[in-house]
């Protein structure tokens, strides 16, 4: 769908310079989703993968993320092959409702209640991101966090139409539950992509 060059603004490597390739196509659907127009892999072009790789190699980031609508869809080895090959790290941001293919320096794990993850996405994730929507998505959170391993970073990021209602709830949360962080959108305070 679309590539290009910014900060990361959430997660585990929120403020890192990277090259995001957001790929098209999604079958979750999420209600709050800001980037609907990814949803339909036939909007957008078909590149080789050499294009997109070497557009992420000469931009100088040292950190890609691949991002949707829903990457997993997918098998992406040959991708992250060519871009470790380059010496890139490869991050993935997914909702983990497909087998996760190709080789990952990190797995962001961002389950959705619209699709639930498959089995095998659990061990995978370096860092669960729970978006919270309303309150039940706190249960929905503690829930996901035992399905993963010991070493996953655990996030609750409130969803940006909702941030003023949802980070007070997040706050309690995160105190009464120091395991977790709070993961704000701060591409958009910036206002970048």
């Amino acid at each position: 769908m679309e590539d290009f060059y910014t900060i990361q603004g959430e997660g585990a490597y929120q403020g890192h310079a990277a090259y995001f390739i957001r790929l098209g196509g999604c079958d979750v659907g999420c209600v709050w989703c800001d980037v609907k127009e990814s949803w339909d892999a036939s909007a957008h072009p078909i590149l080789s993968v050499s294009e997109i790789a070497n557009k992420a190699i000469e931009s100088g980031s040292k950190i890609v993320v691949v991002t949707g609508g829903e990457p997993a869809l997918y098998d992406l080895t040959v991708l992250t092959t060519e871009l470790q090959k380059a010496g890139l790290r490869t991050h993935i941001e997914t909702s983990g409702a497909h087998e996760i293919t190709g080789a990952w320096d990190w797995v962001c794990l961002s389950p959705k209640k619209f699709k639930e993850p498959v089995s095998s996405a659990y061990p995978l994730a370096d860092e669960l991101k729970i978006i919270v929507y309303n309150k039940s998505d706190l249960d929905w959170a503690r829930a996901h966090s035992k399905k993963v391993g010991g070493h996953c970073v655990l996030y609750l990021q409130p969803e940006w139409s909702k941030e003023k209602e949802m980070l007070p709830l997040i706050i309690d949360f995160v105190k009464a539950n120091p395991d977790w962080k709070i993961s704000l959108q701060t591409h958009k305070y910036m206002d970048i992509p």
